[in-house]
Order: structure tokens, then sequence, then C-alpha cells
């Protein structure tokens, strides 16, 4: 019953510290990071643990597959280049950077133990900053830059830490050893990620029960993810892969009545390891920092202040330089994007971006999946909670001032986008009813036809609603009350009551734009 309790009083505490975030315009993860330190220090807060080697697959797997499933894989084409240099340059020089302040600060640390350190820290987790960045008005380009490169630096990161921790464990690693694995774990896991989404498909589109269909699909998650890593591929190259192809495929036949219910479960699941992992961090830190002398924690903590400063520097140097050398080439070579639309890069846009650098979930995963015995491991995971805390507090807390400073505006081409798009789906559904001379068919074409007009017009604001949705909502909410009535005074069951009800809350979906 104390574990029921304090993991009840956590959920709800979390979802108070969310509210409240939303409220002030900062990620959520930031405030969690905050209440995960006052875990540390309150007085019988529980101390529970997880095994090292579940770290990863339980907080990374669902949490990469739900980022993958929403990635355009036409915005990464366009954004191919600052993208992989984020995912593969940036994420290089900062492990090689912190790899090398943790040496300068604490000499016996072994170098697979530091570059492990800084791999652990090098990925930043743009999803936080991209939660600030969907509410403000921000060029459309820059968006999809971060969740790429969030999407695709946990691969590069995690590569990187295996191969460390590989070292130190086995004591000896060489060139001749680590490139076939490497090789095998990239081209592994693309095959191994397409085939999984295949068949997954296969099985998952016979099943039309919506609690089996979503128990099926974080089933499939961890099972793709444990099969990986037992060959020895990256778990993350995988999802991402696997999760790519479903998106591209599963959205043509899974009814809405099964997609709706599953996106919100995602959602929650999402919002529910990023609380554990806070919380299990928190727990965590007060017997290390109970059991250090006071020297050592005065060390430990100018260790984790060193590499905070460090991977926030690293990343405002490469990206502004790289966007400084970006500035001169289009001033030689002119812009050619790959399409008009796509936004020029610009000052503004680099120190956006250069300030998007939050640590979250996946440095707190890989800190916490570190073996027991691992060397330095209580400072490596006081270390990458401080980058967590520190970036999420010092930049999840500036950004959106900083958004509203810079005033950035690219036109808005995703408005252009889904005007496109209401274009083409009401005329594809006015000629299938064509020649239907119903009475329900000509109240469609009435309000298809409409819709049509609204999406035609640039100068109207279109909401994606059909014109008669708001009547529909009124007569709605007073089925329901009628309803409500009836079972009051006991005319009609709850087995009845509760059929209705799911017959208008579709009803309700319909109407809802």
């Amino acid at each position: 019953m104390y574990a029921f309790q304090w993991t009840i009083g956590l959920l709800l505490g979390a979802v108070a510290l969310t509210g409240l975030a939303r409220r002030l315009g900062v990620p959520y993860p930031t405030f969690l990071a905050l209440g995960g330190i006052a875990l540390a220090f309150i007085p019988g807060s529980p101390g529970w643990g997880l095994d090292p080697e579940l770290a990863l697959a339980l907080f990374v797997a669902p949490v990469l597959l739900d980022a993958a499933f929403d990635t355009s894989l036409r915005d990464l084409r366009d954004n191919a280049i600052p993208v992989t240099t984020l995912v593969v340059v940036a994420v290089g020089i900062t492990t090689v950077t912190v790899a090398l302040v943790a040496r300068w600060m604490v000499p016996a640390m072994p170098w697979g133990a530091a570059i492990a350190l800084g791999a652990i820290v090098a990925p930043p987790d743009a999803a936080a900053a991209t939660a600030v960045l969907r509410s403000v008005k921000l060029p459309y380009r820059i968006l999809k830059i971060l969740e790429g490169e969030s999407l695709l630096n946990d691969a590069s990161a995690l590569l990187i830490y295996r191969v460390a921790v590989s070292a130190v464990v086995a004591s000896s690693l060489s060139v001749s050893t680590v490139a076939p694995a490497l090789v095998w774990a990239l081209i592994g896991s693309l095959v191994m990620g397409y085939g999984f989404a295949k068949l997954s498909m296969a099985l998952t589109s016979r099943v039309h029960d919506v609690p089996s269909a979503i128990i099926i699909q974080f089933a499939g998650t961890f099972t793709v993810w444990i099969v990986a890593e037992r060959l020895h591929l990256s778990g993350i190259l995988t999802i991402v892969v696997y999760a790519v192809t479903l998106a591209r495929s599963v959205p043509a036949y899974t009814p809405a009545r099964l997609r709706v219910p599953s996106y919100a479960v995602w959602e929650t699941a999402v919002f529910v390891l990023n609380v554990t992992a806070f919380g299990l961090i928190g727990m965590q830190l007060r017997p290390i920092w109970e059991n250090l002398v006071p020297h050592l924690r005065m060390h430990y903590s100018l260790v984790a202040a060193a590499v905070l400063a460090t991977v926030i520097l690293t990343r405002i140097v490469w990206v502004m330089g790289y966007n400084g050398l970006l500035q001169v080439m289009i001033s030689r070579r002119g812009y050619s994007p790959s399409r008009p639309d796509l936004m020029q890069p610009t000052a503004a846009g680099g120190v956006l971006i250069a300030w998007c650098g939050m640590r979250g979930i996946v440095t707190l995963a890989a800190a916490f999946a570190l073996p027991a015995q691992f060397p330095y491991r209580d400072l490596i995971l006081l270390t990458a909670f401080g980058v967590v805390v520190g970036t999420l507090v010092i930049q999840g807390l500036t950004l959106r001032p900083l958004v509203k400073w810079l005033a950035m505006d690219d036109g808005n081409p995703l408005k252009a986008e889904l005007r496109k798009g209401r274009r083409a789906a009401y005329r594809a559904a006015l000629d299938v009813i064509d020649g239907d001379t119903s009475t329900e068919a000509k109240m469609l074409r009435l309000e298809y036809q409409q819709m049509l007009e609204r999406a035609e017009d640039s100068d109207r604001k279109t909401s994606g609603e059909l014109p008669a949705d708001p009547l529909r909502r009124k007569a709605i909410d007073a089925a329901r009350q009628a309803m409500l009535a009836l079972r009051r005074s006991g005319e009609i069951g709850d087995d009845a009551f509760h059929m209705l009800e799911e017959e208008f809350d579709w009803a309700e979906l319909s109407a809802a734009g």
C-alpha cells in the first residue's frame, strides 16, 4: 500500500506540475526535473530501483516510436544537411569535449568512462523544445530540423555509448572488432526495422478490438527493441525504421475508432514514462549524495557544472559556426531550396537552434543503464541529472522569451498545405457521391461544396469543420441531456445508456473539426 500511495502521489504531483508549466509556457520536463530534485531530499521518500538493463527499453523505446511515427520523411530529406550535421558532427564534438573536460577534472577516470559520459549528455531532447515552439509562431523549417535531430541523434550518441561501455567492461577493444560491429548495427537495424514493420502490419490488420490492438502495439515495440539488442543492433535505429515504415502504411487501413483511443493512450504513456524516469533518478540521487563525503560533494557538483557549461557552449559554437559558413555560401552561390516555400537559413534561426539544446529522458535512461560496477557510475549519474536539470531550467525557461524577441516568420507554409489538402479531399468527397440522388447525398453535397468554397477562398480562415458542425454539437449536447434525464428517472438502464453514449461520442468526434 505504501508504494501504491506514493505512485498515486507522484502521478498527481506530475499532473499539477505539468499544468503549471503549461500556464507559464515552459516545457513540462523542466518542472518534472525540479520535482525529481525535490523527491531526492523529501524525508521518507521511497528508494525504488530499476534493473539497469531495463532502463533503455522501458523509457526510450515507446517514447522514440511515438516521435518517429509522426516524422515527415519529406521534411527530413529537405533538411538532410543541417540535421546530419547536428546528429553526427555536433554529437561527436560534444562527446569529445565533455570527455576531455571530465578527464581534466577527474584524471583517474578511464577514457572509456569519460567518453560514455560524453555520449550520455550529447543528444539534446528536442521534444522538450518543440513542445514550447509549437505554441508560438515559429518557422516551420526550424521545427522540422529540431524534430529530425531529436529522432536521430539518440542513435548516433548511443552507438558511441555502447562502444565506450563495452571497452570499459571488456578492458580491451580494437578497431578490427568495432568496425564490423558498427556496420552490422547500422545495416542490420535498417533491415530488421523494416521487416518487423511488415510483419506487424500483417498481424495487426486482423485485430479490431481496441484494447487488444493497443496492447499489441506496446508489446510489439518492446519486442522489436529487445530482439535488436539481443542481436547487437541499434535498438534506437531499429525502432525509428520500424515506426516510420508503419506510419507510411498503417493509416490507410486503421479505422478511426481504433486510432483515436490509440493516440490518446500513447500520449499518456509517454507522459507517465517521463514522470517515472525523473522520479526514479531522483530516488537514486539521494543515497548517492548521502554517501559522499563533503569534499566529494563539492567536487562532483563542480564536475556537473563544468559538463553543463561544456554541452551548452559546444552546441552554440558549432551551430553558429555552421550557420555562419552557410551564410557565406549562400551569399556566393545563392539559395536554391528543394521547395519554393522553404525558408532561407538566417542568423536568428541559428541562434534559436543553438539554444534548443535541452537534455531529457534519453540522457537519464542511458545514465541509469550503466552497469552497477561501472567506474565512476555515481559521478556520471549525478552529472547526467545535473545536465538535464540545468539545460531544462536555463534554456527551457528562456526559450519562449527568445522566440518572441527574435520575431521570426516564414509565411506559415503549413497553412498553405492544409488549404491544398482540404481542396483535394473535398473534391474527392464530392466526386464519389456525384450522381447519388438520395436526400442524404444532397445534404452532404451541400456541406462539402461549402467546405470546398472555404478552402478555395485564400482570404478566409478555415478550421476544418463542416458548416453544420456547430449545430451538430448543439444537438448532440441536447441529446446527452435527454439520455441523462432518462437514466436518472430509471426509464433506461446503464447498459442502454452506455451504448447510446458511445454512439453520441462518435457523432461528437465526427463534428469536432
